[in-house]
């Protein structure tokens, strides 16, 4: 009787790379692997690595490292965005047996099976992604969360802010055929999987490489109508996506979460146009103003870099001040780290860590007190919760504008409720 084949994943970084994930383990499953826990002994560790910050490169490199502490037996396969723009440091870490780019996942069985012949070589194939025009499709994913269910739409942004890496690791634009994209979902929501997140590198610019015109509006009324799902979600957005015209449509999906995740980077003009994003903080007010107006209790989110190199103390003032207008639920605060091979990397005037770190608490706090206040306004009220985990004798599920929500009192996974909300906490609400 052939042994059976054992793989480990380790997913760093997005909810993109967190689909790709699961569309490698659903190919492999298939092909008659067994998908197992980190700590469970496998033959092969698969290792989908991040570059999005210094921080993700070297969490990448210590994941590939780890893996072969944690099982000396196994083997060890390096993919995803850092192997793409950092292949030769991927080739000195002597535990890695192979090295895959992004558009190498779609073909993971055939490098799993290759890796276990003894016969074989190491293998590394990292293909220039910017000549990649068209979308690789993975085949329709079953394998995903019992309750949530990331779909990827598309791939590559052609924005290149000054700071970013990822055109780099993901190429050029392209978006998946709606076809696809629909055929997923109604398998998924045959599995009883209530909710979807709409994902990808850059959705905004979802449909723009189609011959016929497409949207990704258009894509979310496909949506709107599979019959079983009762929630879809957005993933983070541009900015410049919200017209009145968009939204207009928008509303009129009632399966649309009231949460939507605004990349804003800085609050201060002169920043923005060094960092290449395409909007001013005026139309980036105007762009709320339309939201609000729609979804009164939309829940706004965003991320912000802080210590972008020429960030005066005024610069950072303005960033502030304008954050606490717009008042987001929650910011993720990021410390500049310079990207080799973007713009920002070679500019002048790079800010030393101590600023940033002193920048970065204070935008953190003034995120934990927003955070807190919005929870606040629902003690009392009653709110519909999709219960997704019970640990330690502690359920969780999240609302539908995303707020973290806990229960004492055992739930079932998977189960939309309407519950009283009894306290506020600063990152979650009780029941």
């Amino acid at each position: 009787m052939e042994k059976e084949k054992k793989v480990a994943f380790v997913t760093l970084g997005c909810k993109v790379n967190q689909y790709e994930t699961n569309a490698m383990a659903q190919k492999l499953i298939d092909a008659g692997y067994k998908i197992v826990e980190y700590g469970a002994s496998p033959d092969i560790y698969i290792i989908n690595t991040c570059t999005v910050t210094n921080m993700s490169d070297r969490k990448s490199r210590q994941m590939l490292r780890k893996a072969k502490d944690n099982n000396p037996n196994s083997k060890i396969i390096a993919v995803g965005c850092y192997v793409q723009v950092a292949k030769e440091e991927i080739e000195k870490i002597k535990e890695v047996d192979v090295i895959l780019g992004n558009e190498e996942k779609k073909d993971i069985v055939k490098y799993c099976n290759e890796l276990l012949d003894e016969e074989k070589e190491n293998t590394e194939k990292v293909k220039d992604i910017s000549n990649i025009k068209e979308f690789s499709e993975f085949g329709e994913i079953i394998y995903t969360e019992k309750t949530r269910a990331v779909i990827k739409v598309q791939d590559g942004c052609d924005n290149f802010c000054s700071y970013c890496i990822i055109p780099y690791a993901r190429g050029r634009i392209r978006s998946r055929k709606p076809e696809n994209v629909i055929n997923e979902i109604k398998k998924i929501a045959k599995k009883g999987i209530k909710e979807v997140v709409i994902t990808g590198i850059h959705i905004a610019s979802y449909g723009r490489d189609f011959e016929e015109e497409y949207k990704l509006i258009d894509l979310l009324e496909e949506i709107n109508k599979i019959e079983g799902i009762k929630r879809i979600r957005l993933g983070s957005i541009e900015p410049l996506l919200i017209t009145e015209e968009f939204v207009k449509r928008l509303t009129k999906l009632e399966k649309i979460c009231e949460h939507f995740h605004l990349s804003l980077q800085s609050g201060n003009d002169d920043t923005l146009k060094r960092m290449n994003r395409k909007y001013t903080t005026s139309q980036f007010k105007e762009i709320v103003k339309i939201l609000k107006a729609a979804y009164p209790n939309s829940n706004l989110t965003t991320d912000i870099i802080v210590g972008f190199p020429g960030e005066t103390e005024e610069e950072f003032k303005k960033t502030y001040q304008f954050l606490q207008e717009i008042k987001f639920y929650k910011m993720h605060i990021f410390q500049y780290s310079p990207r080799k091979g973007t713009i920002a990397a070679k500019m002048p005037n790079q800010i030393s860590p101590e600023i940033k770190e002193e920048r970065s608490k204070k935008l953190i706090e003034l995120s934990d007190k927003n955070e807190e206040e919005y929870n606040k306004k629902y003690v009392g009220k009653n709110i519909e919760v999709l219960w997704e985990e019970e640990k330690n004798g502690i359920s969780k599920g999240h609302t539908s504008n995303y707020i973290l929500v806990e229960s004492n009192e055992k739930k079932d996974e998977n189960k939309l409720e309407e519950v009283k909300v009894k306290t506020a906490n600063p990152h979650y609400i009780t029941t």
